[in-house]
């Protein structure tokens, strides 16, 4: 077929390159275009010399083959993505977007061929003050129809806009910037879309504006000749045809695979017991979806991302090898042979699988819980804190007093974190950790876990001298800070959830913390944390400790509690 033909021309990857590169060639006109209307926010002869620049980027040869190329380009592969989605069972965002795309030629075929199109043919002259007499005078509910369309345009431009930079590492850090942008741009249009059309609804903007230009344009031939209407006519006709006649081709071809496919099924077995049967030709990810059963697929089925790989409980050698985008993201992870993508693995026989990052349906969690969300590897900074001698601390006391003590340890451990700009991450028994660096750069969160160190460092002395009658030993804290990449996300079940941070480098901080202890000191820091956080270390005792799982020893700085607490003096 010519789908498959065209998928031997060209990869996935090129496919989906192409279709990225058309929508930012539209959504930068529909931005362009939009700015333009917001013009009428102060005048209708402000909107025409922002017009005249518009047009003379896009009317001539290579802004038009620019942007038609690009039009028809998306269209043709918004199209081939339906035919070739095995299931239209798909997530709400991806529903929404591809919904609104085929929404949007009915509702601009129209506002085309009254610009562009007699333009073209014709000289009509599609100035401000002749659209907006149109849609705001003559033809108010096409005004209506255009709104509409603007709308569904900018979201549609914002949700594909939204899911090509939301793995970007700097995207959290400017994505309410551009939200705000997002919220902008359609209002200001839409308001200088009405301004302009109650200034030219005004009985004084007659006065005031020689309307020989408009008369011009109502006497010309386009409005005056039968032909040229007749003509017009045959051109929306046949682009509205068009487009009905590609979805229906599209649909029809569907219909005819889904039919011959009956007769061709294998069946999806998984872990949990459920069977799922699917045509031959499917992957594995949208057999999930048909049945129901909750799968990762947060880059909607493109294998950017491995949060639907499966794990192969049956036979694996004899299923279709990856491709080469398989292969690459499966390298990248590390991948055992019998891990595969769910959404790109399409199995020719019946096999067995378990979803390796989602163990339970989001259905069956409680209500008013936060969905799970995959983690992004970050560069962080982790603290882990414990307090020492904490059995002997607490051993002869009521544990309503042991309550006590550690609400009040907890409570100036948090404050410390937060005051620094960190995340107190979980409270274990006596031990905190907490988390910096989630939405700043490493260097800054290497010099906000230091300060909050130092901060607990100082609060526990205090906090010790306040109890010292009702403790038989002073308080004292173990403190273990390390810095790397590591994955951040959200884990648990039901309520029972929160932003945590997994990776080697968690594991190495909990042993530094571990190593104060041993070395009876109130901090011991990793030299990547130092040298990222610009401090300090002359005079400073230095060590090289071996970290379980590290070939090579790890140098570290052992801090006293009085050099930890002069920390943060150095820095006031």
């Amino acid at each position: 077929m010519a789908t498959a033909a065209a998928s031997s021309i060209f990869s996935e990857r090129s496919i989906r390159r192409a279709r990225l590169g058309s929508g930012l060639v539209m959504f930068i006109f529909a931005f362009l275009h939009f700015s333009n209307h917001a013009l009428g926010l102060v005048s209708v002869s402000a909107a025409e010399d922002g017009r005249r620049f518009f047009t003379a980027l896009w009317r001539n040869p290579v802004g038009s083959l620019l942007l038609y190329g690009a039009i028809f380009t998306h269209i043709g592969l918004v199209f081939r993505s339906i035919y070739v989605r095995r299931s239209l069972v798909m997530p709400k965002g991806e529903l929404a977007q591809i919904g609104l795309g085929l929404t949007i030629p009915l509702l601009l075929i129209d506002h085309v061929i009254g610009t562009r199109v007699v333009h073209t043919l014709y000289g009509y002259r599609d100035n401000y003050e002749t659209v907006m007499r149109t849609l705001w005078i003559t033809s108010p509910g096409t005004g209506l129809r255009q709104i509409a369309a603007l709308v569904i345009v900018w979201f549609h431009g914002c949700i594909g806009l939204h899911y090509w930079l939301r793995y970007r590492t700097w995207y959290t850090d400017v994505a309410a910037p551009l939200l705000a942008v997002a919220i902008l741009v359609p209002v200001l249009a839409i308001l200088g879309f009405i301004e302009m059309g109650r200034t030219i609804a005004e009985p004084a903007y007659e006065g005031i504006v020689d309307t020989s230009r408009y008369e011009a344009n109502l006497n010309a031939r386009y409005s005056s000749d039968p032909d040229a209407r007749a003509q017009v006519a045959m051109i929306r006709a046949g682009l509205y045809g068009s487009f009905a006649g590609a979805l229906f081709l599209v649909v029809a071809a569907r219909t005819h695979r889904r039919w011959r496919e009956r007769v061709d099924q294998i069946t999806v077995h998984y872990q949990g017991g459920e069977v799922v049967r699917v045509p031959r030709g499917f992957t594995v990810l949208e057999a999930s979806r048909l049945g129901g059963i909750p799968h990762y697929s947060i880059c909607g089925g493109k294998g950017q991302c491995s949060t639907c790989r499966v794990q192969v409980l049956s036979s694996y050698e004899g299923l279709p090898p990856p491709d080469k985008l398989e292969q690459s993201t499966l390298r990248r992870i590390n991948a055992a042979p019998d891990v595969r993508l769910a959404c790109q693995l399409r199995p020719t026989h019946d096999l067995t699988v378990v979803p390796l990052l989602l163990p339970a349906a989001e259905a069956a969690l409680p209500a008013n819980t936060q969905e799970t969300t995959p983690g992004r590897e970050r560069e962080i900074a982790v603290l882990f804190c414990d307090i020492r001698d904490f059995t002997a601390l607490t051993e002869d006391r009521l544990p309503f007093d042991i309550v006590f003590l550690l609400n009040r340890y907890f409570a100036l451990v948090g404050n410390a974190v937060e005051k620094a700009g960190g995340r107190v991450d979980k409270f274990i028994g006596d031990g905190a950790m907490a988390l910096f660096g989630i939405g700043t750069t490493p260097e800054e969160a290497c010099r906000q876990a230091l300060t909050a160190a130092a901060s607990i460092a100082r609060d526990i002395e205090k906090l010790s001298r306040e109890l010292s009658d009702e403790l038989s030993l002073p308080l004292r804290i173990a403190i273990g800070i390390h810095t790397g990449p590591a994955v951040v996300g959200t884990l648990g079940y039901g309520r029972a959830r929160s932003t945590t941070a997994i990776g080697d480098m968690v594991n190495v901080a909990s042993r530094l913390e571990a190593a104060a202890k041993e070395f009876e000191v109130a901090l011991v820091v990793s030299e990547p944390v130092a040298t990222l956080a610009g401090a300090d270390m002359g005079g400073i005792e230095s060590r090289e400790i071996s970290v379980r799982g590290r070939a090579l020893p790890l140098k570290v700085y052992v801090i006293p509690r009085d050099k930890a607490i002069e920390l943060l003096e150095g820095k006031d």
